[in-house]
């Protein structure tokens, strides 16, 4: 989680609030008062904690819920039941976001959700020799209204001219891969299907900065040069 949102909600949250976490199990956010993943609590903090440590965890044994968030029966929590949510990169991860994103809704009054960029997620080297995060599904547009959700084709990694340079985006302020999306009440979230190569082809374009194509064609004549 980006540290400023992280501060903004401490600062937002009430002592009494009550806080679900989703999908936190590997970095889990120790304000959270309940936690549902598909892994066990005995697992957690594979990569340490969002804020505070195990010793100021929240959440208990009891209240960590194992589950598998898409699947099409409702969590085990009533409607409203938290005063705010957090499910942070998570969503680009599962199967079926847009179920899970009806369910946040549900389930809390307000929330917080963080992805990856398309920036970060059309970007060689982030996580090996092929576009964004490997085990990623999703390529996520955020907006004020909501949340957009494309299939991530395999079909990326064979066009070079929809892919950023790492050292470009290394050079970016981690704000820049990260989209984020502060919400109360409810917000729009669909699947977006793209039907055709040339309407795929547009879009996968409009993520790649003018900047990183200079980058790269600079990379490629000094490359030829040699």
């Amino acid at each position: 989680m980006l540290p400023r949102s992280r501060d903004q909600i401490l600062q937002f949250l009430e002592e009494s609030d009550v806080v679900l976490d989703v999908g936190g199990w590997a970095r889990p956010f120790a304000r959270a008062d309940w936690v549902i993943d598909l892994q066990p609590y005995d697992a957690r903090g594979l990569y340490g904690y969002d804020e505070g440590a195990r010793a100021t965890e929240r959440f208990a044994e009891a209240t960590w819920v194992v589950r598998d968030i898409c699947d099409h029966e409702p969590w085990p929590f009533d409607d409203n039941q938290f005063d705010f949510v957090i499910c942070s990169h998570t969503l680009e991860d599962v199967r079926d976001p847009v179920r899970v994103c009806e369910e946040l809704q549900r389930v809390a009054k307000a929330g917080y959700i963080e992805v990856p960029s398309r920036l970060e997620e059309q970007t060689v080297g982030v996580n090996g020799d092929w576009p964004g995060w490997a085990h990623h599904r999703w390529l996520c547009d955020v907006d004020k209204r909501g949340i957009q959700f494309v299939h991530k084709s395999h079909a990326l990694s064979a066009q070079p001219q929809f892919t950023v340079p790492l050292s470009y985006t290394d050079s970016r302020p981690l704000a820049d891969r990260r989209e984020t999306l502060w919400w109360e009440g409810s917000f729009v979230c669909a699947e977006r299907v793209i039907m055709s190569g040339e309407e795929m082809d547009a879009y996968l374009a409009e993520a790649v900065p003018a900047e990183a194509k200079s980058r790269r064609r600079g990379r490629l004549i000094s490359a030829l040069r040699r």
